[in-house]
């Protein structure tokens, strides 16, 4: 393999073979060390449990109708089939992959995002080089954290801009973009060569 399965951005010679280049495999490991720990995303999730407690605006009383209890949104991250379940589904798989023995969970939830967010670090350089569905992975992590941002109200969707094709047709992307595809000439971009576009002027007001 010659390109990095997730930016699509050509490998340094030693990186060939490998499923992710460093980057690529450095932005996975940023995603899940902010989902973690007392003042991670996962952790920041509880609190934005009830009505109104997100960036999204004041709670609005005299409803005639008695308010959700609790956002769904938030609530469907934190249970048990969230995020903690996504991460440790997956380091189940990793622990098949290498004949590892199962992995075990100890603790309430947090705790458990805690440890198999540990441990999916530990083995994140061999699933890197190795794993045949590490773009799937890496695209999921990065998700789950988009979506515990948003919940949370951590931070804002990310800016998107406009870039040319050589065809002439204008590529929407972000700074996140790891490539990009123009669906008019099929032209495929990986990160570095969406950053060498020229960029597209704003249409005035």
């Amino acid at each position: 393999m010659n390109a990095c399965t997730v930016c699509h951005s050509d490998f340094y010679e030693d990186e060939l073979g490998h499923q992710a280049c460093r980057p690529c495999t450095e932005r996975v490991d940023a995603a899940l060390r902010a989902l973690a720990g007392a003042d991670g995303l996962y952790s920041r999730l509880s609190d934005s449990l009830r009505p109104g407690s997100s960036s999204g605006g004041p709670v609005v009383s005299g409803s005639r109708e008695a308010p959700t209890p609790v956002r769904m949104g938030p609530l469907s991250l934190a249970a048990r089939g969230g995020v903690v379940t996504i991460l440790q589904t997956w380091l189940v798989d990793w622990h098949e992959a290498l004949a590892y023995r199962h992995p075990r969970w100890s603790g309430d939830l947090q705790q458990q995002c805690d440890q198999v967010v540990n441990r999916l670090r530990v083995l994140l350089p061999w699933a890197a080089e190795a794993h045949p569905a590490f773009e799937e992975f890496a695209l999921e992590v990065y998700q789950l954290r988009r979506q515990c941002e948003a919940a949370t109200g951590g931070e804002r969707p990310a800016r998107r801009f406009g870039v040319i094709c050589e065809c002439g047709t204008i590529l929407r992307i972000t700074l996140e973009s790891p490539g990009k595809k123009c669906d008019a000439c099929g032209a495929q971009y990986a990160l570095q060569e969406l950053r060498k576009l020229p960029m597209a002027e704003r249409r005035a007001a």
